[in-house]
């Protein structure tokens, strides 16, 4: 699959957990899709990846117990590793750890 299809998918896959994260766990991140529509998702994905702390919404949805919901649960699948440097991976992994998600 070819890197730009990859990232479409990326994006999609980034506006699905918006709307799970809403209708599945009550949780409106308008925020989120703010920075879906300004930078799309690999973007978005990296901004709050590289921030210094976990996101508010990243909290909220540890407190409705839905990690599952997050950008850092998303891109542990091995299917957007491509797009992803191993560093960004791992602080993924240990944001998730940090917090007992079990993946």
């Amino acid at each position: 699959m070819a890197i730009e299809e990859l990232e479409r998918e990326f994006d999609m896959a980034m506006l699905n957990i918006y709307k799970r994260a809403y209708d599945e766990a009550g949780y409106n991140a308008a925020r989120f899709l703010q920075m879906l529509r300004e930078n799309r998702g690999l973007e978005t994905a990296r901004i709050l990846l590289h921030a210094s702390n976990v996101s508010d919404g990243y909290t909220a949805l540890w407190e409705r117990g839905r990690l599952d919901l997050t950008v850092e649960a998303l891109i542990i699948d091995e299917k957007w590793h491509p797009l992803f440097s191993k560093q960004e991976l791992e602080i993924a992994r240990r944001r998730l750890k940090e917090y007992h998600y079990i993946f």
